[in-house]
């Protein structure tokens, strides 16, 4: 079967390359035949035949383009992923300047904000539990069931404190000796006081701060200390409740539903979501620069190289009259194989040398040196 290879010259029409993605850029459907002459002659041609054909060299020609975009915008995705998550899908980004924005930091930041009970995407409940005299410890995970509250809850705050000592300032039956026996002021305001401590007489703050201090001492060397204790879901209160201690029968607190800590962390904005979403495109041809066509027109060759090395491969040596003629496919293989790799590395080191983060610190850099430099300069005093 003899099959036709390169004749020394060729004529781009579109539909000549395997996906069509840039056939119709008047730009490309001229380099296509430039490249093609340049890369035959550098694997040889006229000297050489070049086993391939025009449409293999298109092949080549395309994807050095295709994988010049992929990494320029796998680039772009990764410098900019914070600014973009949630974002449309809609428009092509190819071209769009992407300011940076605090949404995904924000949204990073929630969790913490919720730990904190303020704000956060985990809502607070309030639930309440029946206090029994004599007993001193209950279980959460019981009440939570008893609610329906699948998945368990986790406590963020109990209520259970005494009186505090402003509402014990100015009740009727107060005053620092107390009242038959009662070791602190007051101990009945709130309940049975006229309203705010500071309602029956103005007197200076600094009073009010003292007699406060004062109270709280009292309270915490004469009288029993209202706290409590949270051990794998059983919460056990001090002092144990008696019949004087409960009064409205309820021991209130604040909790999250741990099911929805998992829950409300999965978010559906319709947006961009990982980087296989977000929309860059392929890159228009006419719009890149000398800069990134050279890189394409090497990768182009390297390509080139490896299918040609594919090729002779078929058989190593070749029949000719008295002797037999050796082809060289180990050789343009391995070239090939160094070249596509150190290509692809000095794209993105180039790439990463232009990332915000880089161009930051340079900036930075020549402020330093740009300081330097002027600190050399001598200082002239000029008396007028």
């Amino acid at each position: 079967m003899n099959i036709p290879i390169y004749p020394g010259s060729s004529s781009f029409i579109p539909g000549a390359t395997p996906f069509g993605f840039y056939d119709y850029d008047y730009q490309f459907q001229i380099d296509a035949d430039k490249v093609t002459t340049f890369v035959a002659r550098r694997l040889g041609y006229p000297i050489m035949e070049v086993e391939l054909q025009d449409l293999n060299f298109y092949a080549a020609f395309e994807e050095a383009v295709t994988t010049y975009g992929n990494e320029l915008y796998a680039y772009q995705v990764r410098d900019n992923m914070l600014s973009l998550e949630g974002a449309p899908t809609s428009s092509n980004l190819n071209n769009a300047l992407i300011t940076p924005n605090m949404g995904a930091i924000v949204r990073l930041s929630q969790q913490y904000a919720s730990e904190a009970g303020a704000g956060g995407n985990v809502t607070y409940y309030s639930g309440a539990l029946a206090l029994t005299p004599g007993v001193q410890e209950y279980d959460l995970g019981t009440w939570a069931i008893s609610q329906s509250i699948s998945g368990g809850i986790e406590i963020k705050s109990v209520f259970y404190q005494n009186l505090p000592a402003v509402s014990q300032m100015y009740a009727p039956f107060g005053g620092f000796a107390g009242l038959g026996g009662v070791p602190a002021a007051g101990l009945y305001g709130g309940m049975y006081g006229g309203g705010y401590g500071g309602g029956y007489l103005m007197m200076p703050v600094a009073y009010d701060a003292a007699v406060v201090q004062g109270i709280e001492l009292s309270n915490t060397i004469r009288l029993s200390a209202y706290t409590f204790n949270i051990v794998n879901n059983k919460i056990k209160v001090f002092p144990i409740p008696s019949d004087s201690d409960v009064r409205d029968g309820f021991l209130f607190f604040e909790y999250i539903k741990v099911q929805e800590r998992l829950t409300n962390g999965l978010i559906t904005p319709g947006g961009i979501t990982n980087p296989s979403n977000a929309p860059y495109g392929n890159p228009v041809y006419t719009q890149i620069n000398s800069v990134g066509r050279q890189w394409i027109y090497e990768y182009c060759l390297a390509l080139c190289k490896e299918m040609l090395g594919y090729v002779r491969g078929k058989y190593s040596t070749v029949p000719i009259p008295d002797q037999n003629m050796t082809l060289n496919q180990s050789d343009l293989l391995t070239a090939a194989t160094a070249e596509k790799t150190a290509l692809i590395e000095r794209l993105r080191l180039y790439f990463d040398e232009t990332s915000k983060k880089s161009l930051l610190e340079r900036r930075s850099q020549e402020s330093d040196f740009r300081k330097q430099e002027i600190n050399n300069v001598p200082m002239v005093i000029y008396i007028g």
